[in-house]
């Protein structure tokens, strides 16, 4: 297989994607495929996670990214390849040129987290951090290969990069033949699009479902309107799929053989990364959480055996924090109040007595004795406290209140 950079919109086909696997024999691995007992009782059918966040630099993008830069004529070689990405593409293209001996310079917003900056200078590209958003970063790249020569390599709208990531459909296929449903989270819609190839052309009885963030969730008006359409300034944490417009190659894809795209929330996305981390033990971005989040929204409108794609397990650690405690709070598990008190010794010690009695566990506390708000007597405390559930939240509040505390928030 053996695509040039022309060649950009030639279709797609299963012979395709099973040459990409023969040449990602020995780079990428087989992933895991691990059952789930949490979410099969949830689902009410088996539930299988695809574990792509254990692939090769973090996430699936290695597949693609090797296909595509395997196929460039010797003298596109010659000339390097450029990608801009914010992480996942970034590691992908670095290592894969890597292996196959291509010099490569990525972009990367200059906000990009320090790890991924890290780790992509360490799989051997040359990093040049620009613009504040990717679409600059984007920009810059492409400058860059009008510039130079070098070929840009984009992280979903072409053949090559959809052929690679559909092997994850062709394993999906070996390692759970029953599957009658597979869920896949989707940004531009490359991986969305490849699984789609790989599965439809030999199980076109088994259901795709995409998940897309609602804050950019480009899919369902591109599908409306039958063209690719622009979602102005996408807002997610799940930075893997916070594309503000598919590819035109992924989009006709995915309108002919993705059955659904579905939309989840922040609150969803962060209990989803949650549950992977509790429950399952697997580090998982928000991206690559979203088909998670999707069965926990409706978990009884998926015929089973499921398989949900976990795609990408680069986060973080700083956003890891963030999210673990915005997952915790939408499960009523995390709770934040403010109330005053009077500002006298072993005020405050009454306070957490309170608090123990009810057995919520104190985090963090913060007491503010100076603030023109305040009276002269009066000082105002901030807890952070660790839950059981919604109903214990409840209790907490009831408490408080009960002990004569005036709870504002």
């Amino acid at each position: 297989m053996s695509y040039s950079t022309a060649d950009s919109l030639r279709p797609v086909t299963l012979d395709d994607v099973r040459g990409a696997q023969k040449m990602l024999s020995g780079v990428a691995r087989v992933t895991a495929m691990e059952s789930s007992r949490y979410l099969s009782q949830t689902v009410g059918a088996p539930v299988h996670l695809k574990c792509e966040n254990l692939q090769r630099t973090g996430s699936f993008k290695l597949r693609g990214a090797y296909v595509r830069i395997a196929g460039l004529l010797p003298e596109e070689r010659a000339a390097g390849v450029v990608a801009a990405s914010a992480g996942n593409h970034a590691q992908g293209v670095a290592l894969a040129s890597a292996l196959l001996g291509v010099r490569s310079t990525v972009f990367m917003p200059k906000g990009a987290p320090l790890p991924k900056v890290s780790a992509t200078r360490d799989y051997g590209a040359e990093v040049r951090l620009h613009g504040q958003v990717v679409d600059e970063t984007l920009a810059a790249a492409q400058e860059y290969a009008a510039e130079t020569g070098a070929v840009f390599i984009h992280p979903f709208d072409h053949p090559d990069i959809i052929a690679g990531q559909g092997t994850v459909g062709l394993e999906i296929l070996e390692q759970c033949p029953e599957a009658r449903t597979v869920v896949v989270g989707i940004g531009g819609g490359g991986l969305a699009a490849g699984i789609a190839v790989a599965v439809k052309a030999l199980r076109p009885d088994l259901r795709i479902v995409g998940v897309q963030a609602e804050g950019a969730a480009a899919y369902p008006p591109s599908l409306a309107e039958g063209r690719p359409v622009t979602v102005e300034n996408p807002a997610t944490m799940a930075d893997g799929i916070k594309v503000g417009r598919p590819g035109d190659v992924p989009f006709g894809i995915v309108g002919e053989l993705v059955d659904e795209v579905r939309t989840v929330s922040e609150d969803e996305l962060s209990a989803a990364l949650l549950l992977c981390l509790e429950r399952a033990k697997l580090v998982v971005e928000p991206a690559g959480a979203s088909p998670v989040a999707a069965l926990l929204s409706e978990p009884g409108t998926f015929e089973g055996p499921v398989v949900a794609v976990l795609s990408g397990g680069n986060v973080d650690p700083v956003l890891m924090q963030r999210v673990l405690r915005h997952g915790m709070a939408a499960q009523g598990r995390y709770l934040a109040v403010r109330l005053r008190l009077t500002d006298r010794p072993g005020a405050l010690a009454t306070l957490l007595g309170a608090l123990s009695v009810v057995d919520a566990n104190v985090l963090d506390v913060s007491h503010v004795r100076t603030d023109p708000r305040l009276g002269l007597t009066e000082a105002e405390v901030e807890l952070h406290l660790e839950t059981k559930g919604p109903a214990h939240c409840a209790e907490v509040g009831q408490a408080l209140r009960e002990a004569g505390y005036t709870v504002m928030g």
